[in-house]
């Protein structure tokens, strides 16, 4: 299923359970970023696998909901 990732794909992290982007493939490793910004991680390559439609729900619902908890500036 790795082999299926490129860069740019949506990916799903198991281990963290959150989708990343694909932004680069080194060895062993996978760098994942958020969807919409934020700080890389590094995810083994049996951990990830291509994102699903549920599994991009779940993490658009995850990120609205802790958006919605963030106090107005």
């Amino acid at each position: 299923m790795v082999g299926e990732l490129t860069v740019g794909a949506l990916a799903y992290d198991t281990v963290e359970k959150r989708c990343g982007v694909v932004m680069d493939v080194h060895g062993s490793l996978i760098a994942l970023r958020p969807r919409h910004g934020g700080i890389e991680w590094d995810a083994r390559r049996e951990n990830v696998r291509t994102a699903t439609v549920d599994d991009r729900l779940r993490s658009a619902l995850t990120e609205l909901n802790a958006n919605s908890s963030r106090p107005a500036p």
